[in-house]
């Protein structure tokens, strides 16, 4: 016991606590934890800590949906989230965050017990080989040394190095030194006795309480004093990209987009506002996803899609500059993808993207001084202004309303009556969501056939858009928007984090709707676009294909799944919507807490 007085210490609780006090005094905010025997060293830490007021903790039972509760927070902080596990099949349970972390760029600690070396590969209850098993997708992975001894000051050896090991991994999580930020594994090895009690210098000290300011960069505004014809060079590294100046050292030199070239900007996911002021500045038009956070701006080009397949503006692109993670189309992929075009990607987290072969990476673009292409940019302008759609219901008729004459006045009436009893379709259930998200609100996108149509039809707004589209699966989408509605909301912070997801999405992460009881309630809608099974296979090639019966069985997948006992069943408020006019009142509405939404669809 190196001489410590405490009758119940643990090396295990020592060694836990010199971890994350560590890591919360480098910013760590946010624990997530799955009980278990192994990591309870970890957990009652973690218990104090939330006692103490320095962290936000989050208990959920499953560990998928751990990790992506985590993944939520990092995505909406850009501070990583501790994920507490126990050994054994939990640790495989965190992979699928993980693995979205990885290529999204999004930071996390991963803090995973383990039997200690002398257990590990001899049939020992609940082990398995856990280091190496997320290595292809970290930033840094170390299985710790076990602790043997205990700590009663506080500067023992063993402390100390837990102490610099949270600095290494708080600024791998963060991207420092590296192309991006992302997730990061501890193996943390502990024998018995595995709690004890506290040490105590874990006491309080001047760590801000969870939920203050930690400072992270925020996105240019729009209205940068760089106009389109000055110069400017954007930055990507650490998870985010940044504008400044052009740098003296040429070492760091950025890639010199030169005028000439009829140019377009592309924005795919967590490109964020910085590609919105590069299109600024070159004066280029703007194709930017839904998932983007840079759906904005003069430049933006509505409809997309159609206008890269005009011959007249996709069909004369002669250079794009990729930002971001493009994911939502294939008139993007395909313009990508040609080889006669010329493609400058900035870097991000994951593979680079290199779709033709011959991609220009670059860590750092600057746009050169000149005239502006007034000619190119005024015909994607154009173009945009005509493909853009509107799908606000009619004005009412106030003439007619008004009017003596009962005729006129009826119709009027009736055409009311239609509008506001007007069956929700996709087109009108993702305009009456963006329509009532503003930027104190958080939007997320399930990875959906509703996010495509949202990618189609929706116009410019400046909101704070999240979605997984690092790999764009639809597992843990309910957990991240938790995530984000817990770091977005936390201190009071005003705001409503809506999800918008399709009914499978939804039932795939069903076990994200468990909220404990001592936990504070977020402001949370969850809206289910319910045409009953996987419609967004209807509009690919094997629709055509596959025989009907075996296209519903395997692909389809139709289920009778009643969401209102679902949301009853885990303490949900249940909104069941299918006219325009009830879907505007719910979206619109106070919220105080979590809500199903319910929106029947066509098939």
């Amino acid at each position: 016991m190196s001489g410590d007085s405490r009758e119940s210490a643990s090396p295990a609780t020592d060694a836990a606590a010199a971890l994350l006090l560590r890591a919360v005094e480098r910013g760590v905010t946010h624990v997530v934890l799955s009980p278990g025997s192994r990591s309870q060293a970890l957990a009652l830490v973690a218990a104090d800590l939330e006692r103490a007021g320095r962290i936000a903790l989050h208990v959920r039972i499953d560990e998928r949906v751990a990790g992506f509760t985590a993944l939520g927070i990092g995505r909406e902080t850009g501070i990583p989230a501790a994920v507490i596990c126990t050994s054994g099949t939990a640790v495989a349970n965190l992979l699928p965050a993980a693995l979205e972390a990885h290529h999204a760029g999004i930071p996390m600690l991963l803090l995973t017990a383990d039997r200690p070396p002398e257990l590990r590969g001899v049939g020992a209850n609940q082990t398995t080989r856990q280091p190496g098993m997320f290595a292809p997708s970290v930033r840094l992975e170390t299985d710790v040394p076990t602790p043997d001894e205990t700590d009663p000051t506080g500067d023992g050896p063993q402390t100390l190095m837990l102490r610099r090991l949270a600095d290494e991994a708080m600024d791998a999580a963060l991207g420092v030194g590296l192309r991006s930020a992302g997730p990061v594994h501890l193996n943390l090895p502990y024998r018995e006795p595995l709690a004890g009690t506290l040490p105590a210098w874990i006491g309080p000290s001047d760590v801000p309480p969870a939920g203050t300011d930690t400072g992270a960069s925020t996105a240019p505004d729009e209205d940068d004093p760089d106009g389109p014809d000055g110069s400017g060079a954007l930055y990507q590294g650490g998870g985010g990209i940044g504008v400044s100046d052009l740098p003296g050292d040429p070492d760091d030199a950025p890639c010199v987009l030169e005028r000439g070239p009829r140019t377009v900007v592309i924005a795919g996911a967590d490109a964020g506002a910085d590609a919105e002021h590069l299109a600024h500045l070159g004066g280029w038009p703007l194709v930017a996803e839904i998932v983007s956070g840079a759906r904005f701006g003069r430049n933006l080009a509505h409809g997309y899609r159609a206008l890269l397949s005009d011959p007249e503006l996709g069909g004369r692109v002669e250079r794009a500059v990729v930002l971001g993670h493009p994911t939502l189309s294939r008139e993007v992929a395909r313009l990508l993808a040609d080889p006669d075009i010329e493609v400058v990607a900035l870097r991000g987290p994951g593979e680079p993207l290199n779709l033709n072969g011959a991609t220009v990476a670059a860590d750092a673009v600057a746009v050169a001084a000149g005239e502006i292409d007034r000619e190119w940019l005024g015909a994607w302008i154009r173009a945009s202004r005509d493909a853009a759609v509107d799908l606000t219901p009619p004005a009412p008729d106030a003439d007619a309303l008004a009017s003596a004459v009962p005729s006129e006045r009826l119709g009027a009436l009736s055409a009311e009556l239609a509008v506001a009893r007007h069956r929700v379709d996709r087109e009108i259930l993702v305009d009456a969501v963006w329509r009532a998200s503003w930027p104190h609100d958080r939007l997320v996108f399930g990875s959906s056939r509703l996010v495509r149509v949202a990618d189609a039809v929706l116009g410019g707004k400046k909101v704070v858009v999240h979605a997984n589209r690092g790999l764009a699966g639809i597992d843990g989408t309910i957990a991240t928007a938790f995530g984000v509605a817990a770091a977005s909301q936390r201190g009071g912070a005003p705001g409503v984090t809506r999800l918008l997801l399709g009914d499978l999405a939804a039932l795939h992460d069903v076990g994200a709707l468990l909220l404990p009881p001592a936990e504070d309630e977020p402001r949370l809608q969850v809206i289910v676009g319910n045409d009953a099974g996987g419609t967004i296979f209807d509009s690919l090639e094997v629709a055509a294909l596959a025989d009907a019966d075996a296209m519903d069985r395997v692909l389809y997948t139709p289920h009778t799944v009643r969401f209102e006992q679902l949301a009853l069943a885990y303490g949900w408020e249940y909104r069941r919507v299918t006219t325009r006019a009830e879907l505007d009142q719910v979206l619109t509405s106070p919220v105080g807490g979590r809500q199903i939404i319910e929106v029947p669809l066509e098939r």
